[in-house]
């Protein structure tokens, strides 16, 4: 059974916090820090506890030293202390006397936040190896360990699931909201709808594989649905293939003709990335110069029709590129026809889910919205996740 931080005698005790605050930044500066408000609620449960938090993170990739910098949680740090309502002592350093000796000063209901995990995978990757060591170091330094970034989940990391092998352990309200959300899930209510947008095939194999048998459709978008255009003998232009997974969709088609769905139309321009010019195109009318960019006006209401029957919808990737606005309205027009309908709605994180972000009032009214794309993916192909297996004891 795999334990909630309510389930945990944490009073008066050290406890380390794995948030995840990889929030973008630019110049110093958080520009969106969403993941971090909602990783309050359970650093303010401890806090209330007279509990002392060190909290861990990571940011970013850091492959050379000069993604040091950039990945500094520093700024964090400051957000959190003004959003906390208390210092956030920070640390820059993930391990060493200095850290040791800022837990050693801690008193109850004190905060400290240490170095980017990820500065350990300067070396030898200890971190993202999950190196028994170096979670043993950091098992060290507290009494429990709760684990809230489910954004990190799927990924066996000594921050994680190291730390969880050597303390005891359970999840924060973040990571057992998303647990409980995902649920349903398991046992849908009918009709079941999946979305599936976003770049490639291969990145949605495995949720395709899991959920064809599982749901009553698979609504088929974004540039992934033009090799399945391909496979059905459409002409897509220059648009992006997945070549590679031409056969694998010729073979899902086929086998589950009555449940993928595919584009009727798509919005087209004959110059890359560029939308001054874009037409919106029925998919067999596709020129050799056309690069598809979203799913047409036709295709819209087509999915409109088929969600108006469901009562659990998940859905996973963008339906156009959304960084264009031009090419981001069908994202926006499926969003806001399930914010008003009575289907409950799952956003596996990502793109989609800051789609939702952006809209306060739409994120209010979709049932879930997810803050690990990667982990729900993961859930969502049938795997076990990692993070959360060691916590099941």
């Amino acid at each position: 059974m795999i334990k909630t931080v309510k389930d945990i005698d944490i009073d008066n005790k050290k406890v380390i916090i794995r948030c995840d605050f990889n929030v973008p930044i630019k110049d110093g500066v958080i520009v969106d820090d969403n993941r971090i408000v909602a990783s309050l609620e359970t650093i303010n449960y401890v806090l209330s506890k007279n509990a002392k938090v060190i909290l861990l993170s990571h940011l970013g990739r850091i492959k050379e030293k000069e993604d040091l910098l950039k990945n500094n949680l520093e700024p964090v740090s400051k957000r959190l202390s003004e959003l906390l309502n208390r210092n956030v002592v920070f640390v820059p350093y993930t391990r060493g006397e200095q850290v040791e000796e800022a837990v050693r000063r801690m008193k109850n209901g004190d905060v400290i936040l240490l170095q980017n995990t990820r500065y350990e995978d300067l070396d030898d990757k200890k971190e993202s190896s999950n190196d028994s060591e170096l979670a043993k170091y950091w098992a060290s330094l507290a009494d429990v360990f709760i684990n809230d970034a489910f954004g990190t989940i799927h990924r066996a990391h000594a921050s994680n699931v190291g730390i969880a092998s050597f303390l005891e352990c359970g999840v924060g309200f973040l990571v057992e909201k998303e647990i409980n959300a995902l649920k349903i899930l398991d046992n849908p209510e009918r009709k079941y709808a999946v979305i599936l947008g976003g770049a490639k095939v291969s990145d949605k194999i495995g949720v395709i594989d899991n959920l064809v048998t599982k749901a009553d459709y698979i609504l088929i978008g974004g540039a992934m649905a033009f090799t399945f255009l391909k496979a059905k003998g459409y002409n897509i232009g220059k648009s992006l293939l997945d070549e590679e997974r031409i056969n694998y969709c010729k073979e899902i088609l086929e086998k589950y003709s009555d449940k993928i769905i595919l584009p009727l139309d798509v919005i087209t321009s004959k110059i890359p990335n560029d939308s001054t010019l874009a037409i919106e195109k029925r998919v067999e009318e596709i020129d050799d110069d056309d690069i598809g960019y979203d799913i047409g006006s036709s295709t819209v209401s087509l999915f409109k029709d088929i969600l108006k029957t469901a009562k659990t919808v998940v859905w996973n990737g963008p339906l156009g590129l959304y960084e264009i606005p031009r090419y981001r309205q069908s994202t926006m027009d499926i969003l806001s026809f399930l914010a008003i309908s009575d289907s409950k709605t799952i956003i596996g994180g990502g793109d989609t889910a800051a789609a939702v972000s952006d809209n306060n009032e739409l994120k209010k009214k979709i049932y879930h919205v997810s803050t690990g794309g990667g982990a729900t993916l993961e859930y969502l192909e049938g795997k076990t996740l990692p993070g959360l297996r060691v916590l099941d004891k």
